[in-house]
């Protein structure tokens, strides 16, 4: 009978949660953490300015922003693997262009076609492709899937050293190639909707039954929305919002860490490492709330993700005057505390609007939330230009973080018109 054994074959939605973890990990490193480890030698040869510098990042907001709802369209209609592919060679070649930079025009380019590139290797992409293989245990496997940008931490310090050896040019062109090596081979692992392969979503044999209606249980819509209506609804709004409040501290946060704690007396190495931990410690909160976002109650536990991130703000902003071991605190909770709210965002959006069109509302409620990803980094660069100070805008983002608390844990179920979805 040992000889006619077989293990169980893994279920195919669990390798393109590998894949997007590998991919998440590589890009958001090399484009939207690795970004606070270039940022004081751009500026020390260049001589532009904070604000400046921050509108690049700003315009690689767009990715998250105009682009979003596009890319969403085009992952329900033509599948992820093309998207992943195309996004990964555009990015790539923004990298190079940024590389050979000589002027803000070309810096401001660079960052654009970098955006257009990362649209279709980010968040919008890679959730629709698992989202579209999970149902029962989404909130797992997406938290699964964006701990890879947690994971990109670990590249932040490897770009300071880079940038030490050689100089921050020829370590963005090493990072376009590896974006290259990457994204295009791991592009071939995604593969459209289960059903088209002979699957069910969560490797089941046939559809699950609708689960029953308890607070204990997490709650998966079981009408779906169209965009337009969805868009139309209460919840929508609530939800988009709140993200983009969560997408604006992230951004600015990620962006202006490095040079903040440098203005604050912490050496290169040091704000490094901490820039490397952050992502690191999301991980936590990512994987841990989106197995809570399964089992219980996914708006309150995203409640209690913001509620982390802003006493973990608070924590950074008063480190400089109180002490800098306030930086423990603040990895610990503003860490878990955005990985959680990252890691809930794609289930509850499945779970009040179905699963059908998940990625067009997904790129709609994404395309929203970055508005703060555009105005959020900007707006530091421009506090610190003006009143050479970073503390002010870091309590000020506490009292939004609140607010975003409060519309998150509003939110009701959306009543869907049978006849319209």
């Amino acid at each position: 009978m040992l000889f006619n054994w077989k293990p169980n074959r893994i279920f195919y939605g669990w390798w393109i949660v590998g894949a997007s973890v590998l991919i998440a990990m590589y890009s958001g490193g090399a484009v939207f953490y690795g970004f606070t480890a270039i940022f004081e030698p751009i500026a020390n040869e260049m001589g532009w300015s904070y604000a400046q510098i921050s509108l690049a990042a700003s315009l690689r907001g767009l990715e998250l922003g105009l682009l979003a709802p596009l890319t969403g369209i085009l992952t329900d209609r033509l599948g992820p693997r093309r998207i992943i592919l195309g996004g990964g060679i555009i990015t790539a070649a923004g990298l190079f262009l940024l590389s050979r930079t000589t002027s803000l025009g070309t810096f401001y380019g660079a960052f654009a076609l970098i955006a257009i590139g990362m649209s279709g290797t980010t968040q919008t992409v890679l959730m629709t492709a698992v989202a579209n293989w999970f149902r029962l245990r989404m909130g797992l496997a997406t938290g699964i899937a964006m701990s890879g940008f947690g994971l990109s931490g670990i590249i932040v310090p490897l770009i300071v050293k880079l940038i030490d050896i050689f100089d921050w040019r020829v370590t963005i062109a090493i990072l376009a190639a590896g974006l290259l090596a990457v994204v295009i081979p791991l592009s071939l692992v995604f593969r459209h909707r289960p059903e088209q392969y002979g699957y069910q979503p969560d490797g089941l044999k046939k559809s699950p039954a609708p689960l029953p209606s308890t607070p204990t249980v997490a709650q998966v819509a079981q009408s779906d929305s169209k965009a337009t209506q969805a868009m139309k609804s209460v919840t929508f709004w609530r939800i988009a919002l709140a993200f983009l409040i969560h997408v604006m501290l992230i951004s600015s946060v990620t962006t202006h860490v490095m040079p903040y704690l440098s203005s604050a007396g912490m050496e290169r190495t040091r704000a490094g490492f901490v820039a490397m931990a952050l992502p690191m410690m999301s991980i936590g909160g990512r994987m841990g709330f989106g197995w809570l976002a399964d089992k219980f109650d996914r708006r309150r536990a995203a409640a209690i993700a913001f509620g982390l991130i802003t006493i973990g703000l608070l924590c950074f902003g008063v480190a400089p005057g109180a002490g800098l071991w306030l930086m423990i605190p603040f990895l610990l909770l503003f860490g878990i505390g955005y990985g959680g709210s990252t890691g809930i965002r794609p289930s509850l959006v499945s779970e009040y609007f179905g699963r059908a069109n998940f990625g067009s509302i997904f790129g709609f409620i994404v395309g929203i939330n970055a508005l703060g990803g555009i105005f959020g980094p900007f707006i530091a660069g421009w506090v610190y230009d003006t009143w050479g100070s970073y503390q002010g805008i870091w309590l000020a983002y506490c009292g939004l973080a609140i607010v975003a608390l409060f519309l998150i844990i509003n939110i009701s179920k959306i009543k869907i018109n049978k006849n319209q979805a």
